[in-house]
């Protein structure tokens, strides 16, 4: 995890997705057009939270989030997703 001087506010939280899958199980190599967004990825920074509800997840927690959730952001060469707490599913 890169050392980012970046604070989300508020219920917001940033996360580096994992790398789109480049083969299939069977070993066919996937095309760059054919990849999906991952929906998979781990927890870089979290806001405090609200008054009325905290937050959950903390750093380091590897989470699943809905397919198009968050907005993009490129910070210092990597790609990185901010969202809100609720746009997270799980965490793995």
């Amino acid at each position: 995890m890169a050392n980012l001087n970046i604070k989300p506010l508020a219920d917001r939280v940033l996360i580096e997705p994992l790398a789109a899958e480049t083969t299939t199980s069977s070993g066919i190599i996937i095309p760059d057009t054919a990849k999906e967004k991952p929906q998979k990825g781990t927890v870089v920074a979290v806001g405090p939270g609200t008054k009325d509800e905290p937050l959950t997840v903390k750093v380091g927690d590897s989470v699943l989030y809905g397919k198009y959730a968050g907005t993009e952001l490129k910070l210092e060469g990597n790609e990185y997703l901010m969202m809100r707490e609720s746009d997270i599913l799980a965490i793995v």
